[in-house]
């Protein structure tokens, strides 16, 4: 595999989760340093498992709601690495399945914490880094819940489309500084968060997953190697004048 990401330093948020670590291993083989940052008490065997012999791997543990947090990922990201070259802006819940009228505030906020204000704070803290430096991509991750409405998922769909509206808000600051920020808009992926979406939906998981699949034009859920993917493309210099956008990965679940 070429090593087009040779000497870059990746910083990841909810690196060990599934999109997040099939990323990781994706940028790694392509010559990224890793900069990986979960929740406080993260096992982080299964990431270093994935990541290709000789990777280099820094781990940090993070509350993303909570900016002192946040100021310090970023901190030891500078001070292991010395810079930061791709933002995997990812951390995300998925919060109960629930009609509004039963979804309760502490519920709601609590998912617009961490993928509203998570994603706030790393964008405030990792900006300034690359401003320095003159350069860096970030990719912010939303879903196809950022662009559409689902049952069930009010502080989902409703975190997912403010992740659509700060990365453009970024990205027209950012631009003059040479600083790049998209973000990615996932469907359904196979994955833990899918299965407890899925439970939620009904009482027969599989059954809502299967419908879910016949939902989507291409009959599959993804995979996460493939939204790991469209984020290492974003992250290269092969994508040097994406900036501000939103790309789906989704079997044309959008397009209907």
């Amino acid at each position: 595999m070429t090593r087009v990401l040779e000497g870059k330093v990746a910083v990841i948020t909810g690196a060990a989760g599934a999109i997040g670590s099939a990323t990781a291993k994706l940028l790694a083989e392509r010559g990224a340093t890793i900069v990986a940052v979960d929740i406080p008490g993260t096992d982080w065997s299964k990431l270093k498992a994935v990541l290709p012999q000789g990777a280099r791997l820094v781990t940090a543990e993070a509350d993303v709601t909570d900016e002192a947090s946040v100021k310090a990922y970023v901190e030891t990201a500078q001070a292991e690495c010395g810079r930061i070259d791709i933002f995997f802006n990812n951390a995300g819940i998925e919060g109960p399945v629930q009609p509004i009228e039963n979804y309760s505030l502490d519920a709601f906020m609590k998912v617009l914490g961490v993928n509203v204000a998570g994603v706030f704070l790393g964008l405030k803290h990792v900006l300034p880094v690359m401003y320095a430096q003159g350069a860096g991509s970030i990719i912010n991750t939303s879903s196809v819940a950022g662009l559409m409405g689902s049952p069930g998922m009010a502080g989902y769909c409703t975190s997912k489309h403010a992740v659509v509206g700060i990365t453009r808000v970024a990205a027209v600051e950012a631009a003059p500084k040479g600083v790049r920020v998209n973000c990615v808009n996932p469907g359904p992926i196979e994955s833990r968060m899918m299965q407890s979406i899925n439970a939620g939906q009904s009482a027969d998981a599989k059954a809502a997953h299967d419908l879910t699949s016949q939902m989507v034009p291409a009959r599959r859920y993804g995979t996460s190697e493939e939204v790991a993917g469209l984020v290492a493309f974003l992250a290269s210099d092969d994508s040097t004048y994406c900036n501000g956008g939103f790309y789906t990965v989704d079997g044309a679940l959008t397009a209907t």
